[in-house]
């Protein structure tokens, strides 16, 4: 990891041109902006999408950065804004609820028989559900709910931060995820089995989520992602709330090759002097 002043001499060379430099910047940030995308969309390609677009937001902007904070924090501000008001997500289109939601799980039982689970382990199938179910969950809170969520509960942002993100305290902020928290925490323990209280089970799920089309079992997209192993992240989310342990087992994710191949594109294409001139 970087020192700050390093990764300040980085910015400096990197505005002035450096294509190395900008490079080695973004691949610094390009997991953390793939796995808040990931939290704040609730959909892979979604993410992926969203990814892109904020590390062009992040190049462009670049030299407004005037580092009266860590490079990082200054990352999630542009991405958590970016994606508070992305409009094109299929979650977007589409609204939860927890409401919906609830009434969803209670509806929704199927036997796992062997036509719907397409030669596929149960076991494979249930933790792909998982991981898919608890992003979903996520898009039953508004936009802005959401992200103070994952910024200060799962990611464990600073709340001076958080509370700069949003134009508001930090006190004010802190009042708000806690609100937040206790909405997720009574849904989780009506609902989700991993609580040891809730009624569903990804595995009984399984089958209702193939024929619904939730499931793909050759296209499991969370088995196909590299994931990056953080004990400290996991053990953060842990000590901050009683069933924060359900997200604690929700893999960090590598960003995509294709994100990767998109920047190295980005940055040998004819398009960076465009972008460059906007910045």
């Amino acid at each position: 990891m970087l020192m700050q002043t390093e990764t300040f001499e980085l910015i400096d060379k990197a505005v002035a041109g450096n294509k190395k430099a900008l490079e080695g910047l973004i691949l610094g940030v390009e997991d953390m902006i793939y796995n808040l995308s990931l939290r704040m969309l609730g959909s892979v390609y979604d993410a992926q999408d969203a990814t892109q677009e904020i590390i062009i937001k992040i190049i462009t902007q670049l030299s407004a950065f005037r580092k009266e904070c860590a490079f990082s924090t200054w990352v999630y501000r542009v991405a958590a804004n970016y994606l508070i008001n992305y409009k094109k997500s299929m979650f977007a289109q589409r609204p939860l609820s927890f409401e919906f939601y609830g009434q969803d799980i209670d509806a929704g039982f199927l036997p796992n028989s062997d036509d719907l689970l397409q030669g596929v382990e149960e076991a494979v199938l249930a933790d792909e559900l998982k991981q898919s179910c608890t992003n979903v969950m996520l898009q039953c809170l508004d936009p802005e709910s959401r992200c103070i969520y994952v910024l200060g509960l799962m990611f464990k942002v600073d709340s001076k931060v958080c509370a700069d993100i949003f134009g508001i305290t930090p006190e004010a902020y802190r009042q708000r995820l806690s609100r937040i928290r206790k909405r997720v925490a009574e849904f989780l323990g009506e609902y989700c089995g991993l609580s040891k209280t809730g009624k569903c089970s990804c595995q009984k799920r399984v089958g209702y989520a193939i024929s619904t089309h939730r499931l793909d079992p050759k296209n499991l997209e969370y088995s196909k992602l590299e994931t990056v192993e953080n004990n400290t992240f996991k053990q953060a989310m842990e000590e901050m709330d009683e069933l924060s342990f359900i997200f604690a087992d929700m893999p960090k994710y590598r960003t995509p090759q294709e994100t990767r191949a998109f920047l190295d594109q980005l940055l040998s294409s004819d398009s960076m002097k465009i972008i460059r001139a906007e910045a």
